[in-house]
């Protein structure tokens, strides 16, 4: 949840993520912080690579959990969750990664350490999942795979 609302701060969001409003900030932050524009040796220059690699990569998060891209790959992740199992998880702080037997990998985020205590206790981890997880967090799909796992 901090990386969500770091980012929403960066580029201005307050509630809703449109990915029109998105793509126009992100030009202009662009523009205001490219490396470019700043002389060899210049102090700044530093700065604006260090705070475009972030506009960057805050971008590309933010397009991810929009709910346009959500909407869109929607029939994929409803696919995944009720068909292929969990074959693997890692909980780190508040994010839970999950990776599913199709090779699909996707990140929840704000599940609290004791939702996950709950659900390594269980004896039913898909059933507990899609009652308490799926349904509830903000998720994304990320790029790995199971073979880079």
């Amino acid at each position: 949840m901090k990386r969500i609302n770091e980012y929403k701060k960066l580029f201005g969001v307050e509630k809703g993520l449109e990915l029109k409003t998105l793509k126009k900030t992100y030009r202009d932050l662009v523009k205001e912080w490219h490396p470019d524009k700043f002389q060899d040796g210049d102090v700044l220059k530093e700065e604006a690579e260090l705070q475009s690699r972030k506009i960057i990569d805050g971008y590309h998060f933010l397009v991810s959990i929009a709910p346009e891209t959500i909407a869109a790959n929607l029939p994929a992740y409803t696919e995944t969750i009720n068909n292929s199992g969990i074959a693997d998880y890692v909980h780190k702080g508040l994010l839970l990664e999950i990776t599913f037997q199709d090779g699909s990998t996707y990140e929840y985020f704000g599940v609290s350490k004791q939702v996950y205590i709950k659900m390594i206790n269980t004896d039913k981890l898909n059933r507990f999942a899609k009652r308490n997880i799926f349904p509830k967090y903000t998720y994304r799909k990320t790029k790995r795979t199971l073979e880079q796992a």
